[in-house]
């Protein structure tokens, strides 16, 4: 397959608050590399020099993308990596092999004893995350509140979708009213999409998709 046969992106969309980059290709599909996956995985000759997986990147984020002509693009990242350039076809197969990439990556760097930095934080952090949300519209009435302070657990609540599931068991037989088809996000005035990522002290606005409430499930 030559360059020109090969899948070309069609929308390239940095989602910095979620450390995602989301690429469209032109054969339909639709690929969201976090910015840890990519550092990771650079093509730099240097980034793979002594033989040992990177470690420390799951809070690095993109600092700018560059075009390299039509056929690449080159990533600069926020901890001062800047020489990977991404073929098309690499960050093709990045994105297909996602899952296995990455499956093989914390297999060797839990051989070479390097703990994943997740799972460090996810041992120390013992404290809750606070968020205010805001409702807007018919969901102040049929919530009983404007807005509201909330505490969760970061195990259980890390993106705006997992926000919207917990808000909704606790609105118990108004839950309904939050699911998320029927609403839209933001977090801190911005509008977000539900893999958003969430942190402690973020402003939540919840605001209706139409003026007039759903019908609640039937029983």
């Amino acid at each position: 397959m030559t360059s020109t046969d090969h899948p070309q992106p069609e929308e390239i969309k940095l989602h910095r608050k979620s450390r995602l980059l989301s690429i469209r290709f032109s054969d339909g599909k639709t690929f969201r590399l976090p910015c840890e996956y990519l550092r990771i995985f650079s093509p730099a000759a240097e980034a793979a020099a002594d033989g040992l997986p990177e470690s420390g990147k799951s809070d690095v984020n993109i600092k700018q993308l560059t075009p390299q002509g039509s056929y690449a693009l080159r990533i600069e990242f926020d901890d001062g990596h800047d020489t990977g350039i991404y073929s098309w076809e690499r960050l093709y197969d990045l994105g297909l092999h996602q899952d296995k990439y990455w499956k093989d990556y914390l297999e060797k760097r839990e051989a070479d004893g390097i703990r994943h930095a997740e799972k460090d934080q996810a041992t120390e952090t013992s404290g809750n995350i606070t968020l205010k949300i805001m409702y807007f519209n018919y969901l102040v009435n049929k919530l009983g509140t404007q807005e509201e302070s909330v505490s969760l657990p970061p195990s259980r609540v890390q993106t705006v979708q997992d926000l919207l599931k917990a808000l909704a068991v606790r609105k118990l037989e108004r839950g309904y009213l939050l699911a998320e088809n029927t609403v839209r996000v933001t977090v801190n005035r911005q509008f977000a999409e539900p893999f958003t990522r969430l942190e402690d002290g973020d402003e939540i606005g919840i605001v209706p998709n139409s003026p007039n409430p759903p019908a609640p499930p039937k029983k």
